[in-house]
């Protein structure tokens, strides 16, 4: 959640006219993340975030802010989006296409235990149950055919060790698909500073704008990833296998689950190393823009690929 995209108080109190959510009292952009342009929007009748999609496909936006609110009906709790006065959730602002969500209570954590990391699988295995009945269909933008163009357009940045790590990785992937396995929605970003936790509880899963139809257990490898990871890139066992635990009391894992469990680890390790070298390497011009640094995701993907992973769902 970076601004790439300025909108004034001016600019953003005309646009609201096409809304029914009050006056505006105050706008505030968001300096987090690097995908979008953000703001904190406080108005006579609530708060919300205003998302301007820099270079998302328009194509693509219905199905994230449709699954959002096909999930927040359902419980989840989870930005809704605002519908405008003829009933859309997509307009445009600045020459960008732009939605207002509900903004919700909460802050993410910086040093989760296990009792969050039980917190957040629960939620995802409700949301994955939820999204069942979901009937748009999204292919993970981020999944295997975005890896082979990223890869082609890092590749000239890297050193040959790198190179070499990054193509045998590819291949190993592209041997280990697992066709059988249980598909659907998923969020595919849930890191920490993605989920926000009131009083000890989980109360938001924000951010899903690069949600899309996958490996059920892809969206828990990106979770254990980033939350729990030890100092040294592993994966702490008590972490993980309240993670797991929690998800599987709320939809059982298959045995092929268990087996693929390792090499979903690698594909979420493989994805965020990508996307970050490519970020690093072949930004795009903006203000508040944060570049996260790819070695922690190399480092990642080097243990996954070396030690074995935890599993006590």
């Amino acid at each position: 959640m970076s601004v790439y995209t300025p909108v004034s108080e001016a600019e953003l109190r005309d646009w609201l006219r096409q809304y029914s959510v009050g006056a505006l009292l105050e706008c505030e952009p968001v300096a987090a993340g690097i995908e979008n342009s953000n703001y904190f929007v406080t108005t006579t009748q609530g708060r919300f975030v205003l998302t301007l999609f820099e270079r998302l496909p328009a194509g693509e936006l219905p199905f994230y802010l449709e699954l959002m609110g096909h999930l927040a009906r359902h419980g989840i709790p989870c930005p809704a989006p605002i519908a405008d006065l003829t009933d859309h959730y997509l307009q445009r602002l600045n020459g960008k296409p732009a939605a207002l969500v509900t903004r919700l209570p909460g802050r993410s954590l910086d040093a989760p235990g296990a009792e969050h990391c039980a917190e957040v699988g629960a939620l995802l295995g409700r949301m994955h149950l939820a999204a069942r009945s979901f009937p748009a269909y999204l292919e993970n933008p981020r999944g295997p055919k975005w890896w082979r163009f990223a890869a082609r357009e890092v590749a000239p940045f890297l050193d040959a060790s790198k190179r070499e790590l990054l193509q045998d990785e590819l291949a190993f992937q592209a041997r280990h698909r697992f066709p059988d396995l249980p598909r659907g929605p998923v969020h595919a970003d849930l890191f920490r500073d993605n989920a926000l936790f009131d009083a000890g509880r989980i109360s938001g899963v924000i951010d899903f704008y690069f949600a899309g139809v996958e490996c059920l257990l892809y969206d828990l490898a990106v979770c254990a990833n980033d939350w729990c990871l030890t100092p040294q890139r592993g994966l702490d066992a008590e972490r993980a296998g309240a993670l797991l635990s929690a998800y599987g009391a709320a939809r059982a894992f298959l045995p092929l689950e268990r087996d693929a469990w390792p090499v979903m680890l690698r594909a979420a390790a493989l994805r965020f190393w990508l996307s970050r070298l490519h970020d690093y390497h072949l930004p795009r011009p903006g203000m508040l823009v944060h570049a996260h640094d790819p070695e922690h995701f190399c480092e990642i993907l080097e243990q996954r690929r070396g030690a074995a992973a935890p599993w006590a769902p």
